[in-house]
């Protein structure tokens, strides 16, 4: 497959409130917003640099169900930024609760896990060191 493009969904209870946090936590840049005539957005999309995620509103009429209907996301979005440390700071601020605290990581990272307010569940990392597999294994196995 060539020109592959993958674009997560972000199903979320209040796409509006979701969008302002993305915007505020982010930085995010709102460049997409639809909604039904009773206001409920049926799509929306923001950037972050090169990459896009959409949002969309909950309806169980349509088999959307946000996180927070379903007890949690299986799934984990993962962002590289240059600074972790702002970032997460800006995350916690904007409303984001920590999963896992900022820390060093043995394969080179510094990273945290966190749980947005509308339950979507995110890795912040800064890569601090790159490593080969073999240094990795190597520092799997003191541990």
């Amino acid at each position: 497959m060539k020109n592959v493009r993958i674009t997560p969904r972000l199903v979320v209870e209040d796409a509006d409130a979701a969008l302002s946090f993305y915007r505020e936590a982010l930085g995010a840049e709102i460049v997409e917003r639809y909604a039904d005539p009773d206001g409920r957005v049926v799509h929306a999309a923001f950037t972050l640099g090169e990459v896009t995620v959409s949002v969309t509103s909950a309806r169980r009429e349509w088999n959307n169900d946000a996180p927070t209907t379903l007890g949690g996301s299986p799934v984990i979005l993962n962002l590289v930024v240059d600074d972790v440390d702002a970032l997460a700071k800006r995350f916690l601020d904007a409303g984001a609760e920590v999963v896992f605290p900022l820390a060093d990581q043995f394969y080179g990272h510094r990273e945290g896990r966190f749980r947005d307010p509308f339950g979507h569940l995110w890795i912040l990392t800064t890569i601090v060191e790159r490593l080969t597999p073999e240094q990795i294994e190597a520092r799997m196995a003191e541990m």
